[in-house]
């Protein structure tokens, strides 16, 4: 959905250190963001509204939060967003 280029460009991070890290966060944000949304397929989640925004975001906070992310901050926010593609179950 989002490549680690677009990743590292929207967090300002010009160094490869942590590429490895930030291409496992955007994988797991990605199904965060699947599971909030309540969304099974990754092709129509792609094309919804604000999806590409909620996981810049999730990788952001997670990434920037490694240490001591708040999860249930973290799916709030992401539900705010994702709110008008939220379906009521799977």
């Amino acid at each position: 959905m989002i490549t680690l280029e677009e990743m590292k460009n929207y967090l300002r991070v010009d160094h490869e250190d942590d590429d490895a890290l930030l291409a496992d966060i955007i994988s797991a944000a990605e199904r965060i963001c699947m599971s909030v949304a309540r969304c099974s397929d990754e092709e129509s989640f792609a094309e919804s509204k604000n999806a590409k925004i909620a996981v810049f975001y999730a990788v952001a906070y997670l990434y920037e939060h490694r240490e001591d992310a708040d999860h249930n901050t973290l799916n709030l926010s992401l539900r705010a967003l994702l709110s008008d593609i939220r379906k009521e179950g799977f």
